[in-house]
C-alpha cells in the first residue's frame, strides 16, 4: 500500500501502551497535518516519548491503530521507518567518526544512491550551519553541534516526516534558541512534517502550530497555543503570600475570581483587568492580617494551561534524573 493523498500525516485512534498494570499510553487518539509542526507537552513519564515509540515501530501497540505517511505501523513497520528520521533524546552518533562519515553512514543504510549523497549531505550540513566543520570529529563538537548533526543526519534519506524526541535537552538557552530556529527553517524550506516532544513549554508555544498535552498517558488537551491560551481567558496573578492556606481560603470565596491554584509555593488567580484587580486583592489580605509576600501580573501561558487541566505544574511532576533514564530505557529498549 502507498501513502494516502489526505492532509494527515499521522492518524492516531485509541492507541495504547501497557506495561504490566502500569498504562504508558492511555487510548489516545490524534491526527497530525502534514506539513506542521506538531508538539507532545508533558513532564517525565507521562507518555511522551512511549507514544513516538510506538509510531516509529520501536515498541509494538497494545491496543488500537496508528499510520505513518500512510502506512499501518504494526503490518507495514519496514514502510514507516523508511519514511520517517528520528533524532532521540540520548545522542547516538559516532564519536570517532567525522561529521561527513556519521552522515554517509547513515546514507547507505537507508540506501541513498551514492551519486546522490554528497549533494545531500553539502545541502543538509548548510541548513544546520556546520559545512566548516563536516570533516571534523565528532567528539571535539559541542552538545549543540551534535544535535545539529543528528538533526542532519535524520534528514539525509528525504523523509517525510521527522521525530525529535527532546531536540533541546540539556542545552544552555542560547543553543537551544538557534536549534528551534533550525526546526523551523527545516519545516519552511524542506515542508517536512515535524513531530516534536518537549517539557519546555514556553519553546513549543513559539515553534508549534498545534500541541498536545498527554499527562498520565492521556491527552488532555489539543489545540494551537494560542487557542489553548484564550480557553483559560483573563490574567493571571501570582502571589505569594504568608501563610498559603489561609491566603487560598480567601481567594476562593470572591466571586470575581475565576480560578485559585496554589503551586511552587505560589496561588495563581485568573481574574479579569488583573492590573485592576491586584491592589483589592492585597488590600483584601491586609485586612485579614495576611502578608503578602509578593505579587505579578501575566496573560496566561501554556503553564497556565497544564496547571488548569491538571492542577499541577510540569515541574512539579518531573521525577528525578534517574526515574527519566528508566522511563527512556523502557520506551526506547529492545523491542517487544
Amino acid at each position: 500500500m502507498n501513502p494516502d493523498s489526505s492532509a494527515d500525516a499521522i492518524t492516531i485512534e485509541g492507541l495504547s501502551k501497557t506495561y504490566g498494570t502500569l498504562k504508558a499510553v492511555d487510548a489516545v487518539s490524534l491526527a497530525i497535518r502534514e506539513g506542521s509542526i506538531f508538539g507532545l507537552l508533558g513532564p517525565n513519564g507521562a507518555g511522551k516519548t512511549t507514544l513516538i515509540s510506538m509510531l516509529v515501530t520501536m515498541r509494538k501497540p497494545t491496543g488500537g491503530r496508528a499510520t505513518v505517511n500512510g502506512f499501518d505501523i504494526t503490518v507495514q513497520a519496514d514502510a514507516v521507518r523508511k519514511s520517517i528520521g528520528i533524532v532521540f533524546q540520548d545522542p547516538s552518533l559516532d564519536d570517532e567518526l567525522t561529521a561527513r562519515e556519521n552522515l554517509e553512514m547513515h546514507a547507505a543504510l537507508y540506501g541513498v544512491p551514492k551519486a546522490e549523497r554528497g549533494k545531500r549531505i553539502a545541502t543538509l550540513v548548510k541548513l544546520v550551519g556546520l559545512e566548516k566543520h563536516l570533516n571534523g570529529l565528532v567528539k571535539t563538537f559541542s552538545g549543540g553541534m551534535k544535535r545539529r548533526l543528528e538533526i542532519a543526519r535524520g534528514l539525509v534519506h528525504h523523509p517525510k516526516i521527522l521525530f525529535l524526541d527532546e531536540p533541546t535537552l540539556g542545552l544552555d538557552p542560547q543553543t537551544r534558541a538557534n536549534i528551534w530556529d533550525y526546526i523551523k527553517k527545516l519545516n519552511e524550506e524542506k515542508k517536512v512534517t515535524l513531530i516534536l516532544t518537549t517539557h519546555y513549554m514556553d519553546e513549543a508555544d513559539k515553534v508549534c502550530d498545534r500541541i498536545a498535552i498527554i499527562d498520565s498517558g492521556r491527552i488532555i488537551a489539543v489545540d494551537s497555543p494560542e487557542a489553548l491560551k484564550n480557553t483559560l481567558g483573563g490574567d493571571v496573578v501570582s502571589i505569594r503570600c504568608d501563610g498559603n492556606g489561609e491566603c487560598l481560603e480567601k481567594l476562593k470565596g470572591l466571586d470575581w475570581v475565576k480560578s485559585v491554584v496554589p503551586h511552587d509555593g505560589f496561588v495563581d488567580v485568573r481574574v479579569e483587568r488583573g492590573e485592576e484587580k491586584i491592589p483589592l486583592l492585597v488590600r483584601m489580605m491586609e485586612s485579614h492580617g495576611i502578608s503578602v509576600d509578593s505579587v505579578s501580573l501575566r496573560k496566561p501561558s501554556l503553564d497556565d494551561v497544564f496547571l488548569h487541566y491538571t492542577g499541577r505544574t510540569i515541574r512539579e511532576d518531573e521525577g528525578s534524573p534517574k526515574d527519566a533514564m528508566r522511563m527512556r530505557r523502557r520506551a526506547w529498549g529492545h523491542r517487544r
